[in-house]
């Protein structure tokens, strides 16, 4: 546990679901609590003051995506940002794992019916990830641009982004869905085109937060279809005339964000931040491999990658002869909160988790174990 950040929390022990949800700190909700204040105390300053918050989320984004606020643009969530990309694409086929969350499916779908883009979906193998390799095999002249998760959802198998930029080769736009990664592992967000974020997750900022980075390629090549009214050039002047869309990545903004929201986005990445990205991911890896072990010990099987060094942050398993709601039940009981599939479970721990919560998930696992100590197999 990295105690310095997990000081700024008030997370149950046994809370392990962070892939679906994390929790915010103090600093965060404090922070709505103060700018949803200061907006019900209204004078000529107060609009003005407030969306300051979103310039200060934007920098703080941008360097830790290892760009600039030029490149960087906020966004209520990752969805957004991959509609904006799915639209801005011309014509082309688009490789898409049919294995991703639907987020990075629909927006693909939905320009294809539209007659811009086919998606072309990639299969990979049970348990594995996309790899560089996959990518290649399915590369035509065709294919304009590679839609990927870096991190997947069911599993935590790490993306080789570095790999998949050398595989598609650079005038092919990457596109990255790194809900599941950002502000908990180190990529090389550098060799995406798009990075796309929300902030409910590991960023710990509360729903209705994210952003997106996008590089001079994307800037070049991405017809901005979605730009609205704050997402033009000379935004303040409201002369009737329509408005060219912003130089920068400001062209993906639609229109004003919550001043409220961005507040609470700018806190949660300040303390990324500041307490670095490096060490909360060391945090997060160490309990993992502790899980994993009571996991093992009793009889559960591991389906996330085996090695440490694939995988970012989710531990799945499932319990041979053992219905996954049977299993939740009794970590329910010992406190532990995990995902529950219809064939699996999901842990995924963060910085703040303490140690004590690997005792909390072998008394329940003990407890699905038949009187020799392993768990019962039909």
């Amino acid at each position: 546990m990295l105690t310095s950040y997990a000081a700024h929390f008030d997370t149950p022990a046994g809370y392990l679901d962070f892939a679906r949800f994390g929790p915010p700190s103090r600093d965060a909700v404090d922070a709505t609590a103060r700018a949803l204040a200061e907006s019900a105390r209204a004078d000529h300053t107060t609009v003005d003051g407030l969306m300051r918050a979103e310039a200060t989320a934007r920098d703080t984004a941008a360097r830790l995506a290892g760009t600039d606020a030029r490149h960087t643009v906020l966004l209520p969530n990752a969805s957004t940002g991959l509609f904006h990309a799915a639209l801005g694409i011309r014509e082309g086929t688009v490789l898409v794992p049919r294995t991703d969350f639907p987020a990075n499916h629909y927006p693909w779908r939905r320009t294809a019916g539209l007659g811009r883009v086919t998606p072309r979906w990639l299969d990979p193998e049970p348990g594995g990830g996309v790899t560089p390799e996959l990518v290649r095999a399915a590369l035509t002249e065709d294919v304009v641009a590679l839609s990927v998760s870096a991190v997947d959802f069911r599993t935590g198998f790490r993306a080789d982004l570095a790999g998949l930029r050398e595989a598609i080769g650079p005038d092919r736009l990457l596109i990255v869905d790194a809900i599941q990664a950002f502000g908990a592992a180190q990529l090389p967000w550098d060799a995406a085109d798009v990075v796309v974020a929300g902030g409910q997750k590991w960023l710990r900022a509360g729903w209705a937060t994210g952003f997106a980075t996008l590089s001079d390629r994307a800037l070049e090549t991405l017809e901005p279809v979605l730009t609205g009214w704050t997402g033009v050039a000379d935004v303040g002047l409201f002369d009737g005339a329509e408005h060219p869309p912003a130089p920068d990545a400001g062209r993906w903004s639609v229109t004003n964000l919550s001043p409220v929201t961005a507040a609470a986005f700018a806190a949660a990445l300040d303390l990324v931040e500041r307490h670095t990205v490096g060490a909360i991911e060391g945090a997060i890896a160490e309990r993992v491999s502790e899980l994993t072990e009571a996991v093992r010990e009793y009889g559960g099987q591991i389906l996330s990658p085996a090695d440490p060094a694939r995988r970012a942050g989710i531990l799945s398993f499932a319990v041979p002869g053992r219905d996954p709601a049977l299993v939740a039940k009794a970590l329910h009981a010992e406190g532990v909160t995990p995902t529950v599939r219809a064939d699996s479970l999901r842990f995924s721990p963060h910085a703040s988790t303490p140690p004590e919560v690997c005792d909390r998930v072998a008394a329940a696992l003990s407890t699905l174990a038949d009187r020799t100590g392993e768990v019962s197999v039909p």
